[in-house]
């Protein structure tokens, strides 16, 4: 439940301008356009492979093409972090949209299939020739961990020309994907897309994806907190101990919250906790029966977090909502929603 926390207001926030315009859309998201293999996978298989169980390494062609035989049989399903995010908010009822790189092949058309069939917008055009639609191959073990091995392809060559101002300028929230942040393209054209959000007083949602992430691009990640240019902060226990270099959680929190004027940290099994202007949030992991896949939990938090926040919802709820929707996607595999979270949701909505 709610109580005061000692760390003060945010005070290195940057004030964003004026409103220009009421927003259409509520999350306008850039990320990673990915199609997800999940295949089951035994310990042994990911020791034989040289994996980091539970972790996320990028991979190129040729590992691709080798783990893919390797893996046992498949389920395809169009994943992407920002993109689960948003396929959370829209079965939330939410209007959003999605800027993200495919190629002109099959899984390309799979990917801009599967997100407009959500009524997502998605307008980027796709990428002619090589590489081709990134791909993300996940062995779930027995105990629902996910190892995933990530080809980017096309998705890294998001050009700064293909971020549609007056879709970011529409939406309350733009949120990014710390994953997208690696590439050089789109980290162009993801700063491209923070000016034109705070141009136009609209609010900025970050997610830090990944301690490795963290480890190539700490230095830019803290230049954005400490210019304020951050108004929602995701990340989970690892990745803010490795943002902070610390080695205490809530020491980690304590620094981070200071700055951010919305922080929220998941913590797997003992729940959730958010800090907004001081306050301190707390929720309970919601119930399950039995973990079988944990790809996207953490999207999906978001995903209900975002909804609460979008709707005006006070943030112990919106909490509570991250942590529903997070119970649902890993009941199941695959990183998309399978039940009907309005039903789940219920009053909460």
């Amino acid at each position: 439940m709610p109580h005061a926390q000692a760390s003060p207001a945010p005070s290195h926030h940057q004030p964003r301008k004026p409103c220009l315009s009421q927003p259409t859309l509520d999350v306008v998201a850039i990320g990673n356009a990915i199609v997800d293999v999940l295949a089951r996978a035994d310990d042994s298989f990911i020791a034989e492979h040289g994996l980091t169980k539970g972790g996320m390494q990028l991979i190129d062609t040729t590992t691709a093409d080798e783990l893919y035989s390797a893996m046992g049989p498949g389920v395809e399903i169009s994943g992407g972090s920002a993109a689960n995010t948003l396929a959370g908010l829209a079965a939330m009822g939410r209007s959003c949209g999605f800027i993200g790189q495919v190629a002109q092949d099959q899984l390309g058309k799979v990917f801009a299939h599967d997100i407009r069939a959500l009524g997502i917008r998605f307008d980027t055009a796709s990428r002619a020739g090589d590489p081709p639609t990134a791909l993300c191959l996940i062995m779930v073990t027995p105990d629902g961990q996910r190892t995933m091995n990530t080809f980017l392809g096309a998705s890294q060559f998001l050009p700064p020309a293909a971020i549609d101002a007056d879709l970011i300028r529409s939406a309350r929230i733009l949120y990014l994907e710390g994953y997208l942040w690696d590439p050089e393209e789109p980290r162009a054209a993801m700063r491209s897309a923070i000016a034109t959000a705070r141009e136009a007083g609209r609010e900025i949602a970050f997610t830090l994806s990944d301690a490795f992430v963290i480890e190539r691009h700490r230095a830019d990640f803290l230049k954005l907190i400490d210019e304020g240019l951050i108004d929602i902060l995701f990340a989970n226990e690892t990745e803010i101990l490795s943002l902070t270099q610390s080695t205490d959680c809530e020491s980690a929190i304590a620094q981070v919250s200071a700055k951010v004027p919305t922080l929220v940290v998941t913590r797997s099994e003992k729940g959730a906790i958010a800090i907004t202007g001081g306050t301190r949030h707390e929720v309970a992991a919601a119930p399950i029966a039995q973990v079988v896949d944990t790809t996207g939990a953490g999207d999906l938090f978001a995903a209900g977090f975002l909804a609460g926040y979008v709707a005006g919802k006070a943030p112990a709820q919106s909490l509570k909502m991250g942590a529903i929707a997070a119970a649902e996607i890993i009941s199941h595999f695959g990183a998309r929603p399978e039940a009907d979270l309005k039903a789940l949701l219920g009053d909460l909505l």
